[in-house]
């Protein structure tokens, strides 16, 4: 046996570093059933779980093999998923099993096994990638006619098609490939004796590929492809310890292909001659103008000859042009193209003398770049699809084309007498012209055969007849008919390239617009919309955005008729934890009724757009795939900007709560330090009078009472900074409920007024209720709370002697009560802001407070559903006004 590699299993520590956390790959390659690839798997995987390894059997198929079958009773193996499809019974590898198992190594039999409808992944070989992406090792196998880049190659040796294929790049991405190989005598033989498995139903194919030729043919593929894999790693190997050598020049690879069905031959031709020489390859289709006219067998056969280039590695490149030849020789020419692969199918029909083929062009043009040609071969190949002709649609199109025939000759007739019959050609030329502008290709060609027999009729001696009195009108009406050709399909050509620019323009006019409106949403929510209104306006589908939130995923945005199930959403979840497109229309939980296209950023995913096609559609074109694809990146961005913007705005938050915090505590421990510190010195100085023994110690009663009063006092102040405080986080938690009763605000003054502090009672107050005032709708006890603070605030900043004004009028449903002091008033700039939180206006000249009398007022007064302002007097101070609704008769 072969060891082109090194076991994944007894890796090096730093290789496993690099790796991680992606599993690594053995694959056991074979070049036919029945040489050995599951026993050889077997005993590599008994050796790592001697070695201390977790293995366990993922699915293996002994084929009823004792030998086979006792190797896998030494193994773990895990149960399989049994499904039934067309009344048959199938076991499939249980995938979510592995993965919440997460062994060290998972044995996976078959890799090019197609999985039974119903599957996460359409192919088995899907399961082993994403089992490799969640960190999990795995041994597989897989015979050589498999893979997809000899899948003509086998064809032509053997004479079977196989169908089940698994993409180059699997085999190219292997840790390392293990070739189990035995003489062809020696398989036949093992053949005869009935130790190969052979379905009932593959028994005629077992036939054409166990021939000795066919037999000797595959070993030497399977030999050959395992010798590639050394010299590829001895060439690694080789640059990586800068070992100098005979480096080849570098070579790169240019598969043109069209809709023609040759492209796929010409695809993995290119694949094997990259194989063979190290290049690196590119495929390109040029898509002319004339291709909108295409069937869509023919777009279907394009878009999966792009994606199995992909899939086999290539680069892939599909550029608009109006010359095929031009075009692939720019792309030679700018890509550094050392070599062509193109092929040469069989025209069918008249042989065109005047008209080079593409494949002429690019051999008379190609100047020092090789050129590999790849004929057709007409067994191998499936009929190529021509699009049959057609009328063109609608039909109605064409008796526009023959009335335009008609008015042409009416005009003719009316100014045949002023000109000479062969100047009115020039007539017939204008409306086919016309005809291919406005009605197309076909119809321009129905008006320029009328054109000519009506022109021979109408104006050609003898007139009223189609013969022809003077031969060299022969020749004028085949220039005029093969003139009348080539302007309608010249101009129908203009006509689609038209068309073509003018859907790329909708294109980009549709991206363009998207861009400019999720420039001007603010929030995640304005995004969410923005993406739902133009995926519907663009592809006539039904969205649903899904976010991360907290630890799950979360429906932020859908259409009003999508609700998405249970099943929905965890396709959606693989989604995104895998950042694949899945559902509808792809490799991964096809059944879904819906795709699902991931929303990529520099920093990951960061969500999934989910669409539901309308109209029955299964698929979206590829041009319609592409614009997807940019809006799916212009909403990542979105979506994360929005996402950045709702961070940000909590760490703004965050950070104006510990600036509070802050300042709270500041102007707590400066209010708290000035009454605590009075309070402090009126206590040590009575407890020093009480215990002193010399009577010039002791206080007169008089000063003892007015320490009394000023102990009391600061005690009250500190009193009501705490209420303060509390008060502010009762409206801080939402916890400030507002009754509604009837109160009288007369009554209430005076109780207010009886509350005050004692050094505030004697200041003169102004009340001025009119008579006829209306009762109050409110809280009286969260109104009178309101009024101390406003009243006590007019006491601090406005000299003693001068008058504070309570005053209250009704205006209509709300009644407006003012406090007005006459102080020095507030700073135009300030009186807005002085209702905030800890704000105060620092003078020099005037106590300063906590900051939070105010921002009370305020929350009270919006709690009871009313609203307060400040404005400065004419004369001195500022008046504080608050409204509050009435009582209604």
């Amino acid at each position: 046996m072969l060891h082109p590699g090194s076991d994944p299993e007894s890796a090096s520590p730093e290789s496993a570093i690099r790796s991680a956390p992606r599993g690594q790959l053995k694959i056991f390659l074979g070049y036919a059933a029945g040489v050995g690839k599951t026993y050889a798997m077997l005993e590599a995987a008994l050796q790592r779980k001697e070695e201390g390894r977790d293995v366990v059997i993922g699915i293996v198929d002994t084929h009823g093999r004792k030998e086979t079958a006792a190797l896998a009773a030494s193994l773990d193996r895990l149960p399989v998923v049994e499904i039934e499809h067309n009344g048959q019974p199938h076991s499939e590898l249980d995938l979510d099993g592995l993965l919440a198992r997460r062994p060290g190594l998972a044995l996976v039999d078959d890799l090019a096994h197609s999985n039974v409808i119903g599957m996460r992944h359409p192919k088995r070989y899907l399961d082993v990638m994403e089992l490799l992406e969640a960190g999990i090792n795995v041994y597989a196998t897989i015979n050589i006619q498999h893979l997809e880049s000899l899948n003509d190659l086998i064809q032509q040796i053997t004479g079977v098609a196989v169908s089940d294929t698994v993409p180059d790049r699997i085999l190219d991405e292997a840790d390392e490939i293990e070739l189990v190989d035995l003489p062809s005598d020696e398989l036949l033989q093992r053949l005869k004796e009935g130790k190969v498995y052979v379905p009932d139903q593959a028994l005629r194919t077992i036939e054409k590929i166990y021939r000795k030729g066919n037999l000797t043919a595959l070993r030497e593929i399977a030999m050959r492809r395992a010798a590639t894999r050394v010299d590829d790693q001895m060439r690694t190997y080789m640059h990586a310890r800068a070992i100098p050598g005979p480096w080849p020049a570098g070579e790169r690879i240019l598969v043109s292909i069209s809709s023609h069905p040759l492209a796929e031959r010409l695809i993995r031709a290119g694949r094997r001659l990259s194989d063979e020489i190290g290049a690196e390859w590119f495929v390109l289709f040029v898509e002319t103008p004339g291709h909108l006219a295409m069937p869509q067998e023919n777009r279907d056969r394009i878009q999966h000859n792009l994606s199995l280039a992909e899939s086999l590695g290539a680069r892939v490149f599909r550029v608009p042009g109006t010359s095929v030849t031009d075009e692939i020789l720019d792309f030679c020419h700018e890509h550094n193209i050392t070599k062509i692969v193109a092929g040469r199918p069989q025209r069918k029909g008249l042989p065109l003398f005047f008209q080079r083929s593409v494949l002429e062009e690019i051999l008379r043009r190609s100047g020092g770049v090789d050129v590999y040609v790849i004929t057709e071969d007409q067994q191998n190949l499936e009929p190529v699809s021509f699009s049959r002709w057609l009328p063109h649609r609608p039909i109605h199109r064409y008796f526009f084309s023959i009335a335009l025939v008609v008015l042409t000759t009416l005009v003719g007739i009316v100014i045949f007498p002023f000109l000479e019959p062969t100047n009115l050609e020039m007539l017939y030329l204008a409306s086919v012209v016309i005809a291919a502008l406005y009605f197309g290709r076909g119809p321009a060609m129905l008006n320029s055969f009328l054109g000519v027999l009506e022109f021979d009729f109408m104006f050609i001696e003898p007139r009223y007849t189609l013969n022809v009195s003077d031969t060299q009108y022969i020749i004028t009406f085949i220039g005029l008919l093969a003139v009348g050709l080539i302007i309608s399909n010249l101009a129908s050509l203009l006509r689609d390239q038209v068309d073509a620019l003018r859907n790329r323009e909708r294109q980009t006019q549709a991206l363009n617009r998207f861009s400019g409106e999720l420039t001007g949403a603010v929030n995640l929510e304005d995004v969410l919309g923005t993406i739902q209104r133009n995926l519907l306006a663009t592809f006539s589908c039904e969205t649903a955005t899904i976010l991360p939130e907290h630890s799950g995923l979360t429906v932020r945005g859908s259409s009003p008729s999508l609700n998405l199930s249970e099943e929905d959403l965890a396709v959606a979840d693989w989604c995104y934890q895998h950042g694949q497109m899945a559902g509808q229309g792809t490799n991964t939980l096809a059944g879904s009724a819906l795709h699902f296209v991931p929303l990529v950023t520099a920093r990951g995913v960061v969500g999934v757009l989910g669409l539901r096609l309308q109209n029955g559609q299964t698929l979206l074109e590829s041009g319609q795939r592409t614009l997807l694809e940019g809006f799916a990146n212009l909403s990542a961005l979105a979506v994360e900007r929005a996402r950045f913007a709702e961070e940000a705005l909590q760490a703004e938050k965050l950070r104006s709560t510990e600036r509070l915090q802050t300042a709270l505590l500041n102007s707590i421990s400066h209010q708290f330090r000035t009454p605590l510190s009075t309070i402090t010195g009126v206590l040590t100085s009575l407890a020093v009078s009480e215990n002193a023994s010399d009577e010039q110690f002791e206080l007169d009663p008089k000063i003892r009472m007015e320490l009394l009063d000023t102990a009391t006092n600061q005690a009250n102040h500190l009193n009501r900074l705490v209420e303060n405080l509390l008060e502010m986080t009762r409206l801080e938690a939402g916890a400030v409920k507002a009754r509604r009763e009837a109160f009288d605000l007369a009554d209430l003054i005076g109780a207010v007024m009886e509350q005050l502090p004692g050094n505030l009672c004697d200041r003169p107050v102004s009340i001025q209720i009119p008579q006829d005032f209306p009762n109050l709708m409110g809280d009286s006890t969260l109104t009178s709370q309101v009024l101390i603070n406003l009243v006590e605030n007019a006491c601090k900043y406005s000299p003693a002697t001068r008058i504070i004004t309570i005053a209250a009028q009704s205006t209509g449903p709300f009644a407006e009560i003012s406090v007005r002091d006459e102080g020095p008033g507030i700073p135009d700039e300030y009186l807005e802001t002085v209702f905030e939180k800890f704000f105060r206006i620092t003078r020099s000249d005037q106590p300063n407070g906590s900051g939070l009398g105010l921002s009370i007022c305020k929350g009270l007064v919006e709690a009871q559903g009313g609203r307060i302002w400040a404005r400065n007097n004419p004369g001195a101070g500022a008046t504080f006004t608050f409204t509050l609704p009435v009582e209604q008769a």
